[in-house]
């Protein structure tokens, strides 16, 4: 079922948006990695998996999933419901069992949309820095801009993996976690200038 979704909307993007992909080739084929990226609408998912050779697994919020429709095709891409504020541990534990199988999980870092020029400002969650440390994965920084209406451009842009290193003797504080989140973001946007 899964095979099916793919070409489906593989088969909508080619014909309703014109998608150009940017260093899809720094996107690892094997191992697992932590994909961020900044985001739009909830089409983001799939215009930043289009064109890759591998899934991406990922997290998002619950509301996504209460349609049942929506929901078949999330969960048919690979997609899992996280409830946003809650500290929701299930969603924690299903992220760290994707990564320990070697795949890629997804995530939205700022856990909703954000003005690039408030990045300094803005209260960033420490998630994505979290699962980071704590997996011992990669980051992969994407890049996502464009018109989502029918045959609108999308550009899709993709950055080098980089890491973040654990510290010697010690735990990172949710502080210094969510400044670690900032930077991933501000690398994700950096990418805008690709």
């Amino acid at each position: 079922m899964k095979s099916f979704v793919y070409i489906l909307t593989n088969i909508i993007f080619k014909l309703f948006f014109r998608v150009e992909i940017v260093n899809a080739d720094k996107v690892p084929l094997t191992g697992s990695a932590l994909f961020c990226a900044n985001h739009n609408t909830m089409l983001d998912m799939f215009f930043l998996g289009y064109r890759l050779k591998r899934w991406i697994n990922w997290m998002a919020k619950e509301e996504l999933f209460k349609n049942p429709i929506t929901s078949f095709i999330f969960k048919s891409l690979g997609a899992f419901p996280v409830k946003r504020g809650t500290g929701d541990v299930g969603s924690i534990k299903s992220a760290y069992k994707i990564l320990q199988e070697g795949h890629i999980l997804g995530i939205f870092p700022h856990g909703t949309r954000i003005d690039p020029a408030k990045i300094d400002s803005a209260r960033i969650k420490p998630g994505a820095a979290m699962i980071a440390v704590n997996a011992g994965v990669p980051i992969i920084p994407a890049y996502i801009e464009g018109s989502y209406r029918i045959f609108g451009r999308i550009k899709v842009i993709y950055g080098d993996p980089f890491s973040i290193g654990s510290k010697k003797d010690e735990k990172y504080t949710r502080e210094e976690l969510a400044e670690l989140s900032k930077e991933i973001i501000k690398r994700i946007y950096l990418l805008a200038e690709v």
